[in-house]
């Protein structure tokens, strides 16, 4: 019987990059997104600056794991609506029988996520609320019975630095707002109770901060600027990618849970992309 990995958030970026290196790695690959189509628009999905949709699509994802030669299924799922999140984890299950690895990638990523704090209503933060603490938890615990009844299964939560430390300028001069640090904080904590309560019973649950991915969702969101006042080299999304399906395969994976895991430096000192190596720091 194939694995099977299911990455949400996989129509574009790390999420998509991440799916064809499962497929690589010779699993079988669920994908989840809300853009099933290339050019589709959503509510509260980021956009470029002209009003165009961001590239990507899970019709495009999943073409690129059949030319690999695995099977790969493509369901949509809305963090924002429950129903949906159950729907998309029954639907999954009921295609492949099990999941061997998921990995909760994909986010909330609405215009309002980096407001001032002064400007942050309700709404947002039920949004965030709903994105980055809700969505996950359902569909871990819509999918961890079935990883127990076949004797374990992978969970990796993709973290933010955002998640764990202050930002380096206010938001609109390139900082992150409260609202994208709070939820990137709640994902933070997911993994450590995973593997303190189900790894007796071969859960294994990991936490990975990707660092600044050159990504358009990254763009769109916090903008060049952003991108230069983090101040630290900027990977493809390759390079987290290349660390997560690591984290879902190697025998020595186990060793790196209850902590965060940088995946840029980690690629590096694990050998994990040879081909690769880190840019210098941003001085300017």
């Amino acid at each position: 019987m194939s694995r099977v990995a299911f990455i949400t958030g996989g129509s574009r970026g790390i999420g998509r990059e991440t799916a064809l290196a499962f497929a690589r790695a010779g699993f079988d690959v669920a994908i989840s997104a809300r853009t099933l189509e290339e050019g589709e628009t959503h509510a509260h999905s980021l956009s470029h600056a002209d009003g165009r949709p961001l590239a990507g699509s899970l019709a495009e994802t999943a073409a690129a794991i059949r030319a690999l030669g695995r099977e790969a299924f493509a369901v949509r799922m809305d963090l924002l609506d429950e129903q949906s999140v159950h729907a998309a984890a029954a639907a999954v299950l009921a295609r492949f029988g099990r999941v061997d690895v998921l990995v909760n990638n994909a986010i909330y990523q609405g215009s309002d996520l980096n407001l001032p704090f002064m400007s942050l209503g309700a709404d947002t933060l039920e949004r965030v609320f709903r994105g980055y603490v809700m969505a996950p938890v359902v569909l871990t615990q819509c999918l961890l019975p079935a990883m127990l009844a076949q004797g374990g299964g992978t969970v990796i939560n993709v973290t933010s630095g955002a998640g764990e430390s202050d930002p380096p300028v206010a938001t609109g001069k390139g900082g992150w707002g409260y609202a994208y640090g709070a939820g990137k904080a709640a994902v933070s904590r997911l993994s450590g109770v995973l593997a303190a309560e189900f790894g007796d019973q071969g859960i294994r649950a990991y936490t990975v901060n990707p660092g600044v991915v050159s990504t358009e969702a990254l763009r769109a969101t916090i903008g060049e600027r952003g991108v230069l006042a983090m101040r630290k080299g900027v990977a493809p999304p390759e390079v987290p990618a290349a660390v997560l399906c690591w984290l879902g395969t190697a025998p020595q994976a186990p060793d790196f849970q209850r902590r965060t895991i940088q995946a840029q430096p980690f690629a590096l000192e694990q050998g994990i992309v040879p081909d690769w190596r880190a840019p210098s720091p941003v001085t300017a």
